[in-house]
């Protein structure tokens, strides 16, 4: 999840430097959408991976 983060953000990096503001913002917004989506799945696998099993 976190690889596509990354590839949004590249892709957003260089449509910025390239000047393609719509693609650069689009980009941008999936990067942090993805990101913040594996945020929350990593802290809700660390809790609930961690409970015991009777």
């Amino acid at each position: 999840m976190f690889s596509w983060g990354i590839l949004f953000l590249i892709v957003a990096i260089i449509a910025a430097f390239l000047g393609f503001g719509g693609v650069a913002g689009t980009a941008t917004l999936a990067a942090k959408w993805v990101f913040f989506i594996g945020i929350i799945l990593f802290l809700v696998s660390l809790i609930f991976g961690r409970r015991k099993v009777d």
